[in-house]
């Protein structure tokens, strides 16, 4: 992959949280949209030498040195507009950067992404329903508000459904990713490609969770979606839906006893000022879609349409390359911090333990049973 051509700006300041919580297609109005509210903070700048878990061709320097910079829009160009929530230190930018960078390159200027992060043109429910009317032309978007939009994403919140990247990667990159990102067209959604939110993970300042027998009795925030509570409460915890905004006060206060978020987001908000206790147990996989409204899609010619996708999925992958290329010092981070971290828990027990939620959303079963396939393919 050919380097990026602009060095990576120094940046400070919270970010605006945008980590997805997507909700049951058994009630999709109750559909989580925390996704605008719980991306993490500002990330710190990439180490060297991290493995990468993707299949992104790019070498380690080029991962490190990403750029947040967008390219300039040459005399000429049409325009494409593409939100985010996030601010430009997230791999959400890093991701938007290199897919204008693509498309301008593999369409010899005529086209040029503009790049609104912060929120600019709105919260990611609403810029959904902007490209639904045509009056925004991109977005990238966590998973979380898709479920309204095509019930059958709802599939992506069910508990330990993938044990590590590499079976995220095979599924979304596969036929079953393309056939979920399709089931959007038919609300004037083109999905394009899938991009990364991460895993979530457990912590707590009571004890370290190593067993899924060590949660009974804790007080946990979750985010305010139904599957996620069912899973909690199956795993006999005291699962308790609050905002993200709401949760970091409770948390220092000691009105719930833990959290679950990602590495970057328990990292960038220091939670180890309230939190001792880190378990790895991955229980949900969060993507971010790269998606386009089906109307301006539909506008670009056969060969522009292949440049749009196959540049979404190239810097799919390159986002991808650029978390896990920081993931190694975020961890390290926590550890200095006076984190504790269960790095091997017994997933196991964990898997056994939510098996009632899948009898509950039996409508998932189908593309359960096609993902399940897949990750038996994976090494």
């Amino acid at each position: 992959m050919k380097k990026n051509r602009f060095m990576a700006m120094a940046m400070a300041g919270a970010m605006v949280m945008s980590m997805a919580a997507c909700g049951s297609s058994a009630a999709p109005e109750k559909a989580a949209t925390e996704a605008a509210k719980e991306t993490a903070a500002a990330t710190e700048a990439a180490k060297d030498g991290a493995s990468t878990e993707t299949k992104a061709a790019a070498d380690t320097s080029d991962v490190s040195n990403a750029s947040n910079v967008a390219p300039e829009i040459p005399d000429g160009a049409t325009v494409i507009k593409l939100g985010t929530t996030v601010n430009e230190q997230d791999s959400f930018q890093i991701a938007a950067v290199k897919f204008a960078e693509l498309v301008q390159e593999n369409t010899n200027g005529a086209y040029a992404i503009e790049i609104h992060p912060n929120g600019d043109l709105g919260g990611e429910r609403d810029m959904l329903e902007s490209m639904q009317m045509g009056t925004l032309d991109m977005g990238i978007v966590t998973s979380g508000p898709f479920v309204n939009f095509s019930q059958d994403m709802g599939v992506l919140d069910m508990p330990y459904l993938f044990a590590n990247k590499e079976q995220a990667y095979a599924v979304f990159d596969g036929e079953v990713g393309r056939e979920l990102l399709d089931t959007l067209e038919s609300s004037g959604l083109k999905g394009l490609a899938y991009a990364e939110r991460g895993f979530r993970n457990l912590t707590n300042n009571v004890r370290p969770i190593e067993k899924a027998e060590d949660l009974k009795g804790l007080k946990i925030r979750v985010m305010e979606n139904e599957v996620y509570q069912k899973a909690f409460e199956a795993l006999g915890v005291n699962a308790t839906p609050m905002a993200w905004a709401d949760c970091l006060t409770a948390l220092q206060q000691g009105t719930v006893d833990g959290e679950e978020n990602p590495i970057n987001v328990i990292n960038s908000y220091k939670l180890w000022e309230s939190q001792k206790y880190v378990t790895l147990d991955g229980h949900s996989y969060s993507t971010a879609i790269i998606t386009m409204s089906l109307d301006k899609f539909n506008s670009l010619d056969a060969d522009t349409q292949k440049v749009f996708l196959d540049a979404a999925q190239q810097a799919a992958e390159y986002e991808r390359a650029w978390v896990a290329d920081q993931e190694a010092g975020q961890l390290q981070a926590m550890k200095d911090n006076g984190m504790e971290i269960v790095e091997n828990p017994d997933v196991d027990s964990f898997k056994e333990a939510v098996k009632s939620v899948y009898d509950a959303y039996p409508q998932y079963d189908e593309y359960v049973k096609k993902i399940n396939e897949v990750i038996a393919t994976v090494g």
